[in-house]
């Protein structure tokens, strides 16, 4: 499904925003990188290789929580509704498992297996792309018909709690340099207010890389830091 019109006039919380954001400059990097791999340089394979291996993660887990947390919400209060994404994310895990087959035989060394790594990735990136956009669209739509934002957060905010340290990590390295600066701004200044400083200036550490000159110049005076 691809529309033109702006799937969210009123303004409403939107759940899937910052990590499909995350998710698609994560796949997109990726599938790059895989695609000029040189399966000739150890050092680059593992590097690519160890990208996959990450990428394939937080799909997984991704997948996870929307299934405990969205669709349970939707189901709740709208029976039947998740049922072709629920198909959908069956489909995905099997996909995960079988490029993580294609990943093991890449590592190896074999012939051709980081050509084969390369055209599944592609095809798993293509679907997610398609997949995000219809949740996005349909789901949403689901979401704000049975539940207010408030309660929208509140489901947010208990995902986000059953997010290990580690996946976060991985998902905000994505996630901050993937929005435009006044939704970056936001993001880190919710997580400032409900975390200790030490905790958000590693969050800094994280992302800052990622973000270049610019993008760091316009954080700290968005933030008004003083690092």
């Amino acid at each position: 499904m691809n529309s033109n019109a702006n799937p969210n006039p009123g303004g409403r919380f939107d759940g899937y925003a910052d990590i499909h954001k995350a998710l698609r400059a994560f796949m997109g990097d990726t599938l790059a990188k895989v695609g000029s791999l040189d399966p000739e340089d150890p050092a680059e394979s593992a590097a690519v290789l160890g990208q996959v291996a990450g990428l394939l993660r937080l799909c997984r887990t991704h997948l996870e929580h929307e299934n405990d947390f969205i669709h349970t919400a939707m189901e709740a209060r709208a029976p039947g509704s998740t049922r072709s994404f629920a198909e959908d994310h069956e489909h995905h895990e099997r996909s995960i498992r079988e490029l993580e087959d294609d990943l093991a035989a890449a590592a190896k060394g074999g012939e051709g297996a980081a050509a084969r790594l390369y055209r599944g990735l592609a095809v798993f990136v293509a679907e997610n792309l398609e997949h995000m956009d219809r949740e996005e669209v349909e789901n949403n739509a689901v979401l704000w018909a049975a539940y207010t934002d408030e309660e929208l957060i509140a489901i947010e905010k208990a995902l986000v709690a059953s997010v290990k340290p580690d996946e976060m990590a991985l998902a905000l390295t994505w996630m901050i340099p993937a929005l435009t600066p006044r939704e970056r701004a936001a993001k880190l200044s919710g997580i400032r207010a409900g975390a200790p400083e030490p905790a958000f200036l590693k969050v800094l550490d994280l992302v800052r890389p990622a973000l270049g000159g610019t993008g760091w110049e316009k954080l700290k005076r968005d933030l008004a830091l003083a690092v």
